[in-house]
């Protein structure tokens, strides 16, 4: 039966939470770096919840959230998941997302779906540069947030300073609604001043190896809920000498509270003496949260289970509804504006697809947010997908969304509907892609996308058999369907097949999954495609004579060549007196020239940047044609390259290198042993530093990786083709001596 959320009804045969009203939702995102234990975390509040009867374990591969094949193999998350609980009437879903930068898709993913981000921090490693800048981007785009720290228990824990640390890089609006409460371990030595539980508040810096947390104390309430025992925790009111301990802590907090309140009244009452309501200041935490500049934080410890029941309460009371955060902008999919959306249920159907996974036994699995409206099973829904990625063509379909699922990790529990504001997933909606738009088909629209950065990691993957190849192609067109980051490339000057990826583990992802899903395949350094040209003048003399006395055997021509600027294209110059080629044969001469350039002089790269100049010639009568002189167009160029120095140019592209100021020294000169030039710097709208160079293409096939290392993952990077240019010589013969 459908667990019942807040009203719902219980309908037959559904086996996932139903809710009617968006104000009984709560989407929260969890991220941080990898290994803060986000994973952990969600794990512990399903069986808080009761969702699961006993808790997982990342390293084996048993989590809710990580079933994912390369997730147990790196026993770290790669994909988003989906972890739905109901705490005091109101379900909350999860979104775990991967806390490494390879998977920014996902983690984007997750972003698009959820109402508010928490930060996932570890009380014992503290904040890297990676979550100070997901960070930021949330605040460019106005979402609520909060802070949990876990790994309380560990000896190098301190939860004030991981306070500290927050506060230093977040802001002062980073403020804590609980501190830590911790008891000597049985056996310990006696700390002098320390004798009862409520002593040990917060983070004691050195002393957590005598202590263990044993319960939290609320700073608007002033209680303390007591884990000493096990959970559920013992609520008990706190001792008068207590209160001067949290005194100052819970001033800041009540200030940051009550400093967003609507009642402008509330702050003068508070400065003037009075005492304010518990229920008043929690009522005021949710519009403090949803301003985007108040940041709750709140101790929970995975392993104990102290602060789970409290942290589920902070997203409850804390943690905006559906209906409280503004849609995305809607337009019709002729690209007309549309009517701003709101989270009701009786509104117009727009969903989104935010996650596009393929199950081996039911097919292909999108995971939605709805965001207007009520997406029913058996429904029939327009599906939109209009230039959502780059390279994805334009579609629109009608599609009948048999069966509604509530996400469990994997698992699959059937749902009659979801209402504005819920996540659902639907089954064998074959032309649905990630971030593909779901609407009524009576009236179709289209959300606008989100932000993705572009892939910028190639690897060239080559198919082992023809088999492999068609397999290659199968299991790809798969995967590019449900990964908005993950690009593919067939080369035509190289030939080869080339994917651009996130980053090592993203690839590593990837071909782990091509290889599970049958493809013997490997992969080979990417090859930059060049161009050829002439370092100087040459002559070139092409007879194409046969003596069979078949029909179209005889012509012969002379060539100047002369190289142009770089960017000069080509150009063709008759320069024939006498007529020693018919006028009718000359378009076949550069036409012949022109497919040699194609095919390449020396290396099998195009060629560029020439003046061909016909010189001369001879005809017959009777043996001469269009094709003869074609062939002897091509040998003459041929012939011109065997006496004139081949060079050959190598692509340069421009890069767009973002960066903070801190490691603007460091980027710079690593493009300059790049060979790159560097062209200037200026500021950016965030406080951030561009570097603008131009770099040979060869130099940037594994820059991502190294750029995120050399910057702690706190650069990023755009490129964009500019020009050819002449390739050093010490790096021709390489170039040669590897592709000839």
């Amino acid at each position: 039966m459908a667990q019942k959320v807040a009203g719902s009804p219980d309908r037959a045969g559904s086996a996932g939470p139903v809710v009617d009203d968006p104000r009984s939702l709560r989407n929260v995102v969890l991220v941080g770096h990898s290994g803060a234990g986000k994973t952990t975390l969600v794990e512990a509040l399903l069986v808080a919840t009761g969702t699961i009867g006993r808790a997982g374990s990342v390293v084996e591969g048993t989590t809710v959230c990580d079933v994912d094949p390369a997730a147990v193999r790196q026993q770290r998350s790669v994909t988003l998941n989906l972890a739905p609980v109901v705490h005091r009437g109101v379900k909350i879903n999860l979104l775990d997302t991967p806390g490494y930068a390879d998977f920014v898709g996902e983690l984007r993913a997750g972003l698009r779906a959820a109402d508010a981000a928490l930060f996932v921090i570890s009380a014992v490693d503290g904040i890297d540069a990676s979550t100070i800048a997901l960070w930021e981007e949330c605040a460019r785009v106005g979402m609520p947030r909060a802070v949990v720290v876990t790994r309380l228990d560990h000896p190098r824990a301190d939860f004030d300073e991981s306070v500290a640390i927050c506060q230093r890089v977040f802001g002062d609006g980073v403020l804590p609604l609980y501190l830590p409460v911790h008891e000597a371990v049985e056996g310990a030595a006696p700390t002098p001043g320390k004798q009862s539980l409520a002593d040990f508040l917060g983070g004691i810096d050195g002393a957590s190896e005598q202590t263990r947390t044993a319960g939290l104390f609320g700073l608007i309430t002033q209680q303390i809920y007591d884990y000493s025992e096990g959970t559920p925790p013992v609520l008990r009111p706190a001792d008068p000498e207590h209160l001067e301990l949290i005194e100052e802590s819970r001033n800041n907090l009540i200030e940051g509270i009550i400093a967003e309140s609507e009642d402008e009244t509330l702050m003068d009452r508070y400065l003037a003496g009075e005492e304010i309501d518990p229920d008043v200041l929690i009522a005021d935490l949710e519009t403090a949260v949803s301003r985007g500049s108040f940041y709750p934080v709140l101790p929970a410890d995975p392993s104990t289970g102290v602060g789970l029941m409290e942290l589920l309460d902070g997203i409850v009371r804390a943690c905006p509804p559906p209906d409280e955060r503004p849609a995305p902008a809607v337009t019709t999919v002729d690209g007309e504006p549309y009517d701003m959306l709101t989270a009701d249920p009786a509104g117009p159907l727009v969903a989104e697809v935010v996650k596009t996974t393929v199950d081996p036994y039911v097919g292909r699995v999108s995971l939605v947010r709805v965001f207007s409206g009520t997406l029913r099973a058996e429904q029939t829904v327009h599906v939109s997908g209009h230039g959502v990625r780059d390279g994805n063509d334009e579609h629109d379909a009608d599609e009948r969304a048999a069966h509604l699922y509530s996400p469990l990790g994997t698992s699959l529990r059937e749902v009659p509907y979801a209402v504005a504001g819920d996540l659902c997933a639907l089954t064998k909606v074959g032309t649905a892609e990630t971030g593909d738009t779901i609407s009524s088909r009576e009236t179709p629209l289209l959300v606008a996308p989100w932000d993705l950065p572009e892939p910028l990691l190639p690897v060239a993957v080559v198919a082992k058999t023809r088999s492999d190849e068609d397999a290659l192609a199968k299991n790809l067109s798969r995967l590019i369907a449900g990964d908005a980051t993950l690009r593919m490339d067939r080369n035509p000057e190289t030939g080869q097949l080339v994917l651009w990826t996130m980053g090592e583990a993203h690839a590593d992802v990837v071909l782990d999954r091509l290889r599970s899903g049958g493809v013997d395949l490997d992969t080979e350094p990417v090859r930059v495609p060049l161009r050829e040209t002439f370092g100087g003048p040459a002559k070139g003399h092409g007879r194409h004579v046969k003596q069979s006395g078949g029909h179209g055997q005889y012509a012969i021509c002379d060539l100047e060549i002369e190289p142009l600027p770089t960017g000069g294209g080509f150009e063709f110059v008759d320069r024939v007196v006498g007529g020693a080629v018919p006028h009718q044969y000359i378009p076949s001469v550069q036409k012949g020239v022109r497919q040699q350039m194609e095919r390449g002089l020396v290396a099998g790269f195009p060629v560029v940047d020439i003046r061909v100049t016909l010189v001369d010639g001879k005809a017959h009568s009777v043996d001469s044609s269009d094709a003869a002189f074609q062939l002897a167009g091509a040998l003459a160029l041929r012939e011109a390259a065997t006496s004139g120095a081949i060079s050959l140019l190598e692509p340069v592209d421009e890069v767009d290198v973002t960066v903070p100021d801190n490691y603007v020294g460091p980027v710079m000169s690593d493009l300059s042993g790049r060979r790159g030039r560097v062209l200037g710097t200026e500021p950016d709208e965030h406080e951030r530093t561009v570097v603008h160079a131009e770099v040979p293409a060869a130099e940037l096939t594994r820059y991502s990786p190294e750029l995120r290392s050399l910057t702690s993952g706190t650069a990023t990077f755009t490129r964009a083709f500019a020009r050819y240019e002449p390739m050093p010589p010490n790096l021709v013969a390489q170039a040669l001596g590897g592709d000839s």
